[in-house]
């Protein structure tokens, strides 16, 4: 069994060192640094080599640590290895959008009217216009909704119209994943809750009441575009099929217990959006038609507007909750500054590789999306130290990034660890990555890229078994105890 190191361990070969290692670029595998005259803590360090035998996770493991301040690396496990680097692709997107786009960058959705208003009627047609905002939620179109009734608005001579134009519009992002997983929703250039629509259920009698809506912390409006139908069925717990605009699942009876609720995947966002505005709307007084999908950009006068926070702050939001959503908003919006005119997440996700491989310094960097939802991503430990590098240990980056708190084998956060860890998490079925900033009790700052996976058994999952499958639990569990007893070494071996 390889010993875990403590604080305690790591504060006492700080004192027992008697002068720092010299290290040079690593090889190919890992190799244990020279001890020091009297610095017994630093010979009991187990080797990277130990410790991935000791995880035993099987598959391929890729891992690079360099000084963040000369790009030298220090220990390094097949670090030019391609692997799917997860949501590890976030941080890259990050940095793609904001370099694209800017720090104070913020998405618009308006409320557009294609003729005057007459005596509370608006004569032409009233448009609802996405500018892509990954955030926007259902307080933001009822606080629209009320900037319109300020401006005197009760009716529409002509339609209520929805557009979500300004971006490839995908049905989901990874067509991989099972039909019902909320975080693999449609993307547009109109979005609402995340592309995401509240189902609950409750025991009534022998039967459930069954309730979907476009929930905030203030309202609650009911949905019909999104419709349940609870089957008697063994399984598949939840069917999908596209009823001419409108979500139609249904749900086995067995799997429903007494009563709970989660989230679904909306495939219209641009109707959801336009049915939701329409509820709250009615609810301050104005009278809308159902809404209509047009494809083509409108013009006419601006009566509301709502802004998203600024991209660094949607950003931060992005690495702290891991939103997909957020992520391909940001990367496709980035793309079609450039000039590109992305067709779908995959042409998006490449003008992106060949960006970091060009700015960043990256060798052969693939992404399919900007969320690192797609397995057939693939990137580097080498190339993703080299990009966190270029952008620097006091760039932005790092300030956007989570603090990480050091792990012991059982997944229990260590209190008082000497180091600390600035990161950007990934996991898929038994792919599991961490990348990020180190820094050493003596303040030394390193940057980091841990990619772990098991291809193999990932392919081997039926499609209706991948929101859990069997031993996918374990095998992350294992594998963030290897990350986290190599960030462990690293402290205590190049912190000095």
């Amino acid at each position: 069994m390889v010993k875990e190191i403590s604080r305690r361990a790591i504060l006492g070969g700080l004192g027992a060192s008697l002068a720092s290692p010299a290290f040079a670029n690593a090889p190919e595998r890992s190799v244990r640094p020279a001890p020091k005259l009297l610095d017994f803590s630093k010979r009991s360090i187990p080797t990277a080599d130990a410790l991935i035998a000791d995880a035993n996770l099987g598959g391929k493991i890729g891992f690079v640590v360099a000084d963040a301040k000369t790009g030298l690396i220090l220990e390094s496990h097949s670090p030019v290895l391609p692997l799917p680097p997860a949501s590890v692709a976030k941080a890259i997107t990050a940095v793609y959008g904001i370099s694209a786009l800017g720090l104070e960058h913020s998405f618009a959705t308006e409320i557009i009217a294609t003729g005057p208003i007459e005596a509370g009627v608006v004569q032409g047609d009233l448009v609802l216009v996405g500018g892509g905002d990954p955030t926007l939620d259902t307080n933001a179109l009822a606080g629209l909704a009320k900037a319109l009734k300020a401006k005197g608005v009760s009716t529409v001579k002509g339609d209520f119209i929805v557009y979500g134009g300004r971006l490839p519009y995908q049905r989901m992002i990874d067509a991989g994943q099972p039909d019902h997983l909320g975080y693999n929703p449609a993307v547009s250039g109109l979005n609402l809750n995340y592309n995401r629509v509240h189902f609950e259920w409750k025991r009534a009698g022998q039967g459930f009441d069954v309730a979907l809506d476009a929930r905030s912390d203030q309202f609650r409006p009911a949905v019909k575009m999104a419709q349940m139908q609870i089957i008697d069925r063994k399984g598949p717990v939840y069917t999908y099929d596209d009823a001419m605009g409108v979500d139609s699942w249904t749900v086995a009876r067995g799997a429903l217990g007494k009563g709970g609720s989660r989230w679904l995947p909306v495939r219209r966002p641009d109707l959801y959006a336009g049915e939701v505005f329409q509820v709250l709307a009615r609810g301050v007084g104005i009278r809308l038609s159902g809404p209509v999908v047009s494809t083509i950009a409108p013009k006419g006068t601006v009566l509301a507007a709502h802004r998203s926070r600024a991209l660094l702050d949607v950003a931060r939001g992005m690495l702290k909750y891991s939103t997909n959503l957020t992520a391909e908003v940001i990367g496709l919006s980035a793309s079609t500054a450039r000039g590109e005119t992305p067709s779908s997440l995959e042409a998006s996700g490449a003008a992106m590789s060949d960006w970091m491989n060009t700015d960043l310094g990256a060798r052969r960097a693939q992404f399919r999306d900007h969320s690192g939802l797609s397995d057939r991503s693939r990137v580097s430990a080498h190339d993703m130290v080299k990009a966190l590098g270029s952008v620097g240990p006091n760039g932005y980056l790092r300030g956007l990034m989570k603090e990480v708190r050091p792990l012991d084998r059982k997944g229990r956060p260590i209190n008082d660890a000497a180091y600390s860890i600035r990161a950007k998490t990934g996991t898929l079925n038994f792919v599991s990555s961490l990348a990020g900033y180190l820094t050493a009790p003596d303040g030394t700052p390193l940057t980091f890229a841990i990619f772990t996976a098991d291809l193999d058994r990932r392919e081997a999952i039926p499609k209706a078994d991948r929101e859990r499958p069997k031993g996918a639990k374990g095998w992350s569990r294992q594998s963030r105890w290897l990350q986290h007893q190599l960030l462990s070494r690293w402290a205590l071996t190049y912190g000095t």
